[in-house]
């Protein structure tokens, strides 16, 4: 009975059919031979399509031609011309079923030119609005020197990610992601754990997507109103003068400030009853008690959308604002120049020490500003050479750490100060802008509009997490999907109503996610991978044990900056 236990396919493999791991959905036609069933063959065209007794005929005869291709002749091998196309293919089954070929099409295969913009892309987040902040939390000269080193290190460790589902033996994981790597070596609890920690994830970056949905329209709106009625608010507010103003929002936290606002300046022409309007629109216009209840009535809506299909034509707008942002940083920080002064471990005036003991607060934006580890291995299938893998995910991993670099460094510097103290510089830097700023207001309508769109497309990503692994559906009715789309959103207005610091809440979500996902379980995966195939070594295992210590320290950091 030997001989029944020959494959049926070509036993003779190119690399690039065992890149595949040997997948149905990327089945090499030339090399494995598949059963091809004839389509009038086909009885019944169910999820499994019943073969009628020809096809059975024709199963005997391919089955004759298995055994002769397993042997060390190959002129014994069917011609190429008989092998038919692949969406005429079908994989015959001794239960008398067969399954079609879906066939990957290798022309739908992007570049890597493509790849490493399509990873820039999806990294460039919200995160670059505070990256000064971070810096100047950190120092100076602590804050660009932990930059390049968290990129480094998230680089390695979303390169263990990538790499582990090939590390396993046996198992077909051309379809896997990294909680099914986690689900291999944990069980449920990494399975489970790895869906909460990618919820922490998206949830935390859609309560800041909400607060900065919230303050961009409150600015977008502040800027019309004033610009209808004439109102000039410059007075109000602490900061420099001249065309290139910036602004101190909470002067009173650093030396020279003054806590005392001026009161509001309205055009001499502008009466009593102006003034009284505007009074009005101050209250029903706040940043804090009525827009982000205002979003409500456009967002929750959209989020209940049973497909998010249309939202996600409009990611290119993502591109578009980041674009935009750092052509804003560039003329900005031209026009202001620099202003840098190096006190190395005290304060002094208007500066801060270029080595403060908050760096931590920087540590935990950065974890949450270079986290891809949860969608790399999706994104890196459609890279057309796979080989290039590695090498094009580092070129992603450098083009941003120079963005955040470049945002961070320049918005740093050309901070004004004197008259202004580096301390005022805001987790998010536009809010250093007056609402009258022409550029900045062109900036806050592109990111409003963007996130407006992408909003739903987290939203959808985690109803399918979490309704997939609860219910086995995505969608298991309007009520399940409503009542998880008001936990969201309701978690955001409090958030942006009670504690609008996207940087705090950045650094939160980011160690906390940063922690399972970034050091702790690959690390745990590369290890027991490496002892599993006798090459795991003590130099090894310490660097990887630090790694998680390292993330650990991470997360209980931010609770003590």
């Amino acid at each position: 009975m030997e001989d029944d236990c020959k494959p049926l396919l070509s036993s003779e493999q190119t690399a690039e059919s065992q890149s595949y791991g040997g997948s149905t959905d990327s089945l090499d036609v030339k090399v494995k031979r598949p059963f091809h069933v004839e389509p009038r063959n086909i009885v019944d065209h169910d999820p499994q399509e019943r073969v009628s007794a020809e096809a059975a005929i024709l199963n005997s005869r391919v089955h004759y031609y298995g055994r002769l291709t397993a042997s060390s002749d190959r002129l014994l091998s069917p011609p190429n011309h008989v092998i038919p196309h692949p969406e005429e293919i079908y994989v015959y089954s001794p239960l008398g079923t067969a399954f079609k070929v879906t066939g990957s099409d290798h022309s739908s295969k992007n570049p890597s030119i493509v790849t490493i913009f399509a990873i820039w892309n999806t990294m460039m987040g919200t995160s670059i609005l505070s990256i000064p902040w971070g810096i100047k939390q950190a120092g100076f000269t602590l804050g660009i020197l932990i930059l390049i080193f968290i990129g480094l290190l998230m680089l390695y460790c979303c390169y263990i990610v990538l790499k582990s589902p090939k590390a396993i033996p046996y198992v077909d994981t051309s379809h896997w992601e990294f909680p099914d790597v986690c689900r291999y070596y944990f069980g449920a609890f990494g399975q489970w754990s790895s869906l909460v920690f990618s919820m922490v994830s998206l949830i935390g970056a859609m309560v800041v997507y909400w607060v900065l949905m919230s303050n961009f329209l409150y600015n977008t709106g502040q800027f019309i109103y004033n610009y209808a009625h004439n109102v000039n608010a410059s007075d109000s507010e602490f900061g420099t003068n001249g065309s290139e103003r910036v602004i101190c929002p909470y002067p009173n936290t650093g030396p020279g400030g003054n806590s005392t606002m001026a009161s509001l300046f309205i055009n001499s022409s502008s009466s009593g009853n102006e003034t009284s309007d505007f009074t009005s629109f101050e209250h029903w216009w706040s940043k804090t008690n009525t827009i982000p209840l205002y979003l409500i009535v456009l967002l929750l809506p959209l989020l209940c959308f049973r497909s998010a299909s249309f939202f996600a034509r409009f990611t290119f707008l993502g591109t578009i604002s980041v674009i935009y942002l750092i052509a804003l940083v560039t003329i900005k920080s031209v026009r202001l120049g620099f202003h840098l002064e190096f006190h190395w471990f005290e304060t002094s005036g208007f500066y801060v020490p270029e080595f403060r003991v908050c760096f931590p607060q920087l540590t935990g934006v950065l974890t949450l500003a270079f986290f891809i580890h949860n969608c790399i291995i999706t994104l890196m299938k459609s890279n057309k050479n796979q080989e290039n893998n590695v090498r094009d995910l580092s070129v992603a991993y450098l083009l941003v750490g120079l963005t955040y670099l470049y945002v961070g460094v320049l918005i740093f510097a050309s901070f004004p100060s004197p008259p202004l103290f580096k301390d005022c510089i805001e987790p998010n830097f536009l809010d250093n802008y007056p609402s009258s700023d022409v550029m900045v207001f062109v900036a806050r309508t592109f990111l409003l509009f963007q996130m407006i769109t992408v909003y739903p497309l987290l939203g959808y990503l985690v109803r399918v997490q979490v309704m997939g692994q609860i219910f086995g559906k995505h969608y298991p009715s309007f009520f399940h999907i409503l009542a998880l789309n008001i936990l969201i959103v309701g978690s955001g207005v409090l958030m942006a109503k009670f504690y609008p610091n996207i940087g705090s809440i950045i650094r939160f979500s980011g160690a906390t996610c940063g922690l399972a996902l970034v050091f702790v379980f690959p690390a745990l995966v590369h290890m027991i991978s490496l002892k599993r195939q006798g090459a795991l070594r003590w130099p090894s295992a310490v660097f990887h044990s630090l790694l998680i210590l390292l993330g650990l320290a991470n997360m209980v950091a931010q609770f003590f900056t």
